[in-house]
């Protein structure tokens, strides 16, 4: 729907977001403010990481090669959403701090653009419990099962296995030191190590898919076939449950490219 009534924006407007994003300034001299290339870092270290790398592992796990094509129709489409969104929290962000600071977004839009207030309480509470508990829960037990995978302790092998009931807290002691002086720094100082770190994280991400890509050229038309094939694949299902291997492809594979690319969540 956003994809056809914005007349195909996210192709439309692609040039134009990129000379933006690269060459816009900050607004003002608003001291809170950061620069769009900021604000595109800061929205991007969320989704190169653990959405791209584990949330698509994933999906291929439990969807098979066919939640690939899904991942890509959710990137495609949603840039549409995303581009709503965003200009909905322009249109309904509101002053606040004696005029000096903005505040907006969905719980915002939902308030006085639907006129839903109670909606935009759930909203802002689902939130809350999402980006305190389960966003937090998953980033650190990546992270840590990461550390554990590299340190050659499988899961479930005994010894090792109770000592990482140890490590896995003092990485997790670890991860507060370092991230707590940057989210209590506000906005500003977030944007300035995403600005700093988030084009080193894309740039390694990009270069080892393109290098694991190399290493298996010969077997790119395979993978092109399998994802394609699996995507639409009703033939591994009989009876009753015909279309269920699909079914899970596609929801799996929606899943994680909202969770990939943040296209659904305001």
């Amino acid at each position: 729907f956003f994809t056809v009534a914005t007349g195909f924006v996210q192709f439309r407007l692609l040039g134009r977001s990129i000379k933006e994003m690269l060459g816009g300034r900050k607004q003002g001299d608003d001291p809170h403010g950061i620069t769009p290339f900021q604000a595109f870092v800061t929205g991007l270290a969320s989704r190169v990481g653990v959405g791209n790398i584990a949330g698509v592992a994933i999906a291929i796990k439990l969807g098979g090669p066919g939640a690939v094509f899904w991942m890509w129709m959710t990137a495609l489409l949603g840039m549409s959403s995303a581009f709503a969104e965003s200009s909905l929290a322009q249109l309904f962000k509101v002053r606040d701090h004696g005029n000096r600071q903005f505040r907006g977004g969905p719980a915002y839009y939902i308030t006085h653009g639907l006129r839903q207030r109670w909606l935009g309480t759930v909203f802002a509470l689902s939130m809350i419990l999402c980006f305190g508990f389960v966003f937090n829960a998953i980033q650190s037990n990546t992270i840590i099962e990461a550390v554990k995978s590299a340190a050659g302790c499988a899961s479930g092998s005994g010894a090792c296995e109770q000592d990482w009931q140890v490590y896995r807290h003092a990485l997790g002691a670890v991860l507060i030191i370092i991230t707590a002086p940057i989210i209590f720094g506000g906005i500003r100082r977030v944007s300035r190590i995403s600005e700093a770190l988030v084009p080193l994280m894309a740039t390694a991400y990009l270069l080892m898919a393109l290098y694991v890509i190399a290493m298996n050229l010969d077997r790119v038309p395979q993978m092109f076939a399998l994802i394609f094939d699996n995507a639409f694949d009703f033939r591994s299902a009989a009876g009753g449950l015909a279309g269920s291997a699909a079914a899970k492809a596609m929801q799996l594979g929606i899943k994680r490219g909202l969770f990939s690319n943040e296209a659904g969540m305001g």
